[in-house]
């Protein structure tokens, strides 16, 4: 028996895998502090948990108030979803977002982009929003940022300067320049719904676990 993973970007489990999976996850629930999420939260951040086996999300999490329905929205509408780097695209489960007609893009790579990073003294990764908003990838997307703190301060300036409105954002930078306070800026935005990590810690780890996990929610 074989069953779809929730965890490992639509790979496939046996009934032994599941069966560890629902374990961490008990495991999970007992450990943990006691929290103020809602169930919907809770699953985002249990996820977040399970893929780092850090129980600091618990409480470093922070969720705009209107962040899972505006995902679950994005998703089952099958809107694009904008990754930073090709590490999240590559976890993010592919069985799911075939079943929702979402694709994931990241753009960092593109010679162009890195050509015009270094002739306009930026980073690739302000590049690669700038064009994915030329493109229109923003606007509409699901946006996930666990690597660039430059990408996710570029999505602000374009929310902020050009009017972008990505349907959700998924912030979560690690690091030690910029990355706290790019997450900061983030949750002082009340115009698009957001998910972010306070502080430095993070990575596209945790951020594909976060979307992986709304993928679950949307399915339900």
């Amino acid at each position: 028996m074989i069953t779809l993973s929730d965890a490992q970007g639509g790979a496939l489990l046996t009934a032994a895998g599941a069966a560890i999976e629902r374990e961490s996850f008990a495991t999970i629930d007992a450990e943990a502090a006691p929290h103020d999420y809602d169930p919907a939260q809770w699953s985002v951040v249990r996820r977040m948990i399970h893929a780092s086996a850090d129980f600091d999300f618990n409480g470093l999490t922070r969720f705009h108030p209107q962040a899972i329905s505006a995902g679950l929205a994005a998703l089952r509408a099958g809107s694009p979803i904008l990754c930073d780097v090709e590490m999240i695209r590559a976890g993010l489960s592919k069985v799911r977002m075939a079943g929702f007609g979402c694709q994931a893009h990241q753009l960092i790579d593109r010679p162009e982009l890195i050509e015009r990073a270094r002739a306009e003294g930026t980073t690739r990764a302000v590049q690669a929003m700038r064009q994915a908003a030329r493109e229109g990838l923003l606007d509409g997307a699901l946006v996930g940022i666990g690597n660039a703190p430059t990408a996710l301060l570029e999505v602000i300036r374009l929310i902020d300067e050009n009017g972008a409105r990505p349907a959700l954002i998924v912030g979560m930078p690690v690091g030690f320049v910029s990355a706290a306070d790019s997450k900061a800026a983030l949750m002082s935005i009340g115009t698009v719904p957001w998910i972010a990590i306070e502080g430095r810690k993070g990575g596209s780890t945790l951020v594909v676990a976060a979307i992986n996990a709304l993928m679950v929610l949307a399915g339900e």
